[in-house]
């Protein structure tokens, strides 16, 4: 009997080995575009791409920006996008034979008049309704998507996360009353109550980047409640934070030593998860004119700008929504392999 196992073990191991080594070479014999396709679907690189070009742009919008976001040219009302070439039917550049450049005052004359010539930067993807650039209305508005996710998100994970904890650890009373808050909260109709406080603050002379801020971190929080509270039921029956109660330790030391650790992959998730639904949020606001008013450029308010001139000037609300397609898909597939990545039972990237 025992000789027959050993035969056993031995056969199981050849094949092991063997199945390796013909692993090994099926991923040696793959083609240079399946190694590739294989590489994109292991890691996020495009969604990365996009991320770090949001973030870059919406850091330094004022220095890629090619023009003012909201200086106004009536005479360039829903010009078409140049894509960067050269229009010469609008170029006013000066003739240096009409000015004397040996005298400083004809200098002067010359380099004003140099500063009315068409340059390629300008109305690269065109002009809206109002003749501003709409390149330089995307760029600000990564910016102002930015800034008001970036509170939101922050609020979200510390109220959700705390709230989280104390439902799942506490349990009985102190979670029942939670969670139906919880469940309460998300039965009420957000959009018709965000467009309702919105419109009082507006009319009121309220500050209306922070409402719509407010507004988003109304709705940040609760998925981090349920997947917190989930991950704490889970941790709280183990035994090493069964061990620190007997020990004494105490309900704080317990929940930021044992506790809070082990949801952070969690709320990591959730996080990223969560980013593109809140510039969802923020947009769908300022497309429904309860969001960020003018003249400050939210792509929301550049898409509603654009849907009165859907047929002659495409570009107006294309370019905007498009800027947020791109963004929330690259946040959701990077969440997505966050998610697998970090929980070992959804590991399905081989």
């Amino acid at each position: 009997m025992h000789m027959a196992q050993q035969a056993d073990i031995q056969i199981t191991d050849t094949e092991i080995n063997v199945g390796s080594k013909e692993g090994a070479r099926a991923k040696a014999k793959r083609s240079l575009p399946a190694q590739l396709i294989y590489f994109l679907r292991r890691w996020p690189l495009i969604p990365l791409i996009i991320m770090i070009v949001l973030v870059i742009t919406g850091i330094f919008a004022p220095q890629i920006s090619p023009a003012d976001p909201i200086e106004q040219s009536l005479s360039f009302r829903n010009f078409p996008p140049t894509w960067g070439a050269a229009r010469p039917e609008f170029n006013t550049a000066p003739n240096p034979a009409d000015y004397d450049l040996t005298i400083t005052k004809e200098k002067s004359a010359f380099n004003r008049a140099k500063k009315t010539t068409f340059p390629r930067s300008k109305y690269v993807l065109g002009a809206d309704n109002l003749g501003r650039d709409v390149l330089s209305r995307v760029i600000h508005g990564a910016r102002v998507s930015l800034k008001v996710t970036a509170y939101a998100l922050t609020s979200g994970i510390i109220i959700g996360s705390l709230m989280g904890i104390a439902a799942g650890y506490f349990g009985g009373w102190t979670d029942e009353i939670l969670m139906r808050f919880v469940d309460i909260f998300l039965a009420l109709p957000f959009i018709l109550i965000a467009l309702v406080i919105a419109q009082l603050f507006l009319t009121s002379g309220g500050a209306a980047e922070g409402v719509v801020i407010l507004l988003i971190a109304l709705v940040a929080w609760t998925p981090f409640v349920r997947q917190v509270r989930a991950d704490v039921l889970t941790i709280r029956g183990q035994e090493y934070v069964q061990a620190a109660k007997i020990s004494g330790a105490s309900h704080i030391r317990i929940v930021l030593k044992h506790i809070l650790p082990g949801t952070f992959s969690t709320i990591l998730v959730v996080a990223s998860l969560r980013v593109g639904q809140l510039i969802l949020t923020e947009s769908t606001l300022s497309f429904l004119g309860a969001g960020i008013p003018d003249p400050i450029p939210a792509w929301g308010k550049s898409v509603a700008d654009g849907r009165q001139f859907i047929e002659e000037a495409w570009w107006i609300s294309f370019w905007p929504g498009f800027a947020i397609f791109l963004v929330v898909m690259a946040l959701n597939f990077f969440g997505d392999w966050l998610r697998d990545r970090l929980d070992p039972r959804l590991r399905q990237l081989d």
